[in-house]
């Protein structure tokens, strides 16, 4: 009986082990919604809930359903930076058209030093990181001397591609603002699915102000990175996305949404 017995508990154990793995997997994986060129290409309805979205990790950055303002996924609350440049917590209900989050686990720990502008930055940390080849969650928090920062209203249907958004999207510029920034530093191989290189997010340490970065100094401020070779990229099912033609080069609409200054 107790042979039986052990044997029982033996196999409960390995039941609850094999449906813990996909978990633990996860844990160490980036999730990401769609891909950037069906947002370059003007795909901005949602397809996946916040809710769901936020199943799948507690640190990330992305957008809205109708490319309503600039999303933040702050140790699991989600915020969205509007385009009047006030803060929201998103709810649960809402959608997203791209996003991509992971796990926060720290691995590396770094002080910027003094006076580091967003492109030294970019340099300095890509010096520090074992590898350009795989995905990296950037967490910076601290004080800047000077932020530069924009978001995006609301779009309306037949809805404009990206680029041409961002012509007309309102800039914020702050000094001597204490805040944290979100986001990627992803390889260059991702071209077309991804963001290659660095796509940050700010919030300012009140919560109630922030947005995608344009530039930045630091005053004093430390990085911590979270290494993962995992991606999952879960792609909408709709008919927007089956009938868009993504086989078109947008590199050059990239660079004019994520460039630094105009």
């Amino acid at each position: 009986m107790k042979t039986k017995i052990m044997q029982k508990l033996g196999m409960s154990w390995l039941i609850l082990l094999f449906l813990s793995l996909p978990a633990l997997a996860q844990r160490d994986t980036l999730v990401q919604v769609s891909t950037i060129d069906a947002l370059l290409g003007g795909l901005y309805d949602g397809s996946m809930s916040i809710g769901e979205l936020c199943r799948h990790g507690d640190f990330g950055i992305g957008t809205f359903d109708k490319l309503n303002g600039e999303m933040l996924v702050v140790e699991g609350t989600v915020y969205r930076v509007r385009s009047d440049g006030g803060v929201d917590i998103v709810a649960d209900s809402e959608t997203t058209p791209f996003a991509a989050v992971t796990f926060f686990d720290a691995e590396l720990q770094k002080q910027i030093p003094a006076g580091t502008d967003y492109q030294s930055f970019k340099q300095w940390l890509d010096n520090l990181l074992p590898s350009p080849n795989l995905f990296y969650a950037v967490r910076i928090e601290g004080r800047f001397r000077f932020m530069k920062t924009r978001s995006v209203p609301p779009q309306h249907k037949p809805y404009p591609a990206l680029a041409e958004v961002a012509r007309h999207q309102p800039e914020f510029a702050f000094e001597d603002v204490a805040g944290v920034i979100v986001g990627y530093r992803s390889p260059a191989f991702v071209k077309g699915i991804g963001v290659p290189g660095y796509h940050l997010h700010f919030l300012t340490r009140d919560r109630l102000a922030g947005g995608h970065i344009l530039g930045f100094t630091v005053d004093r401020a430390r990085v911590t990175v979270d290494q993962t070779a995992d991606l999952l990229l879960r792609l909408p099912e709709t008919s927007g996305f089956s009938g868009m033609d993504l086989g078109k080069d947008r590199s050059t609409e990239l660079k004019q949404v994520e460039q630094e200054h105009r």
